[in-house]
């Protein structure tokens, strides 16, 4: 049936936030984000750009042949984000781009640890578009990682007049969209584990 919420399974998210900035909104949109995923039986695990304190790119994890020589937090984010099944970005725009905070953290870590995945993208923007923008360029860049964008883009116009500082919505809007963006993952990452467990993937 057409809008049946079908996912069964707790998924291991992963939950890139897009923005160093100071004051950043992004974290009233992750809070939200996550209290939503866990609400709906899923585990979160957060990777934040500021805690994380990568500098400018100038070698991917793929490239290093000593990890011992990386940063441990570096280290155990790849692995959970290996082992997890869908990755969630939440992002403004700068610029009408992806922020640099966004893709210098998807960059580090190696191809291979995102190939296969189910991916969704939260976007917003103190204006109109809700920072649509940045999400269509977020789109590409997901899928050349090797993930696959869910159709359902959340985005969120005039953030601050639709989530409290503590997260909490403000609109009916909110609940509603991360309810779809989290039916779909959960209806796709289902379908891509059954495929993996019973044809692995393509060399």
């Amino acid at each position: 049936m057409a809008g049946k919420e079908v996912a069964k399974q707790s998924l291991k998210v992963v939950m890139f936030l897009g923005s160093a900035r100071e004051n950043r909104v992004c974290t009233r949109v992750s809070k939200f984000v996550h209290e939503q995923l866990t609400r709906s039986g899923h585990d979160v695990t957060v990777i934040d750009p500021l805690e994380m304190d990568l500098p400018v790119l100038r070698q991917s994890m793929m490239f290093v042949k000593d990890w011992t020589t990386l940063p441990e937090t570096m280290v155990k984010a790849n692995e959970t984000l290996v082992n997890s099944d869908t990755i969630v970005v939440i992002s403004p725009e700068y610029n009408h781009s992806i922020p640099p905070a966004l893709s210098n953290l998807i960059d580090h870590f190696p191809i291979s640890s995102y190939k296969y995945k189910v991916s969704g993208i939260v976007c917003y923007s103190p204006g109109p578009y809700g920072g649509m923008r940045a999400a269509m360029q977020l789109r590409c860049l997901l899928s050349e990682i090797g993930t696959i964008s869910v159709p359902h883009i959340f985005g969120i116009p005039h953030v601050t007049k639709a989530l409290d500082e503590d997260g909490k919505p403000l609109n009916e809007h909110m609940e509603s969209g991360a309810r779809k963006l989290i039916t779909q993952l959960g209806w796709y990452s289902e379908a891509l584990k059954a495929k993996k467990e019973k044809d692995g993937v393509p060399s």
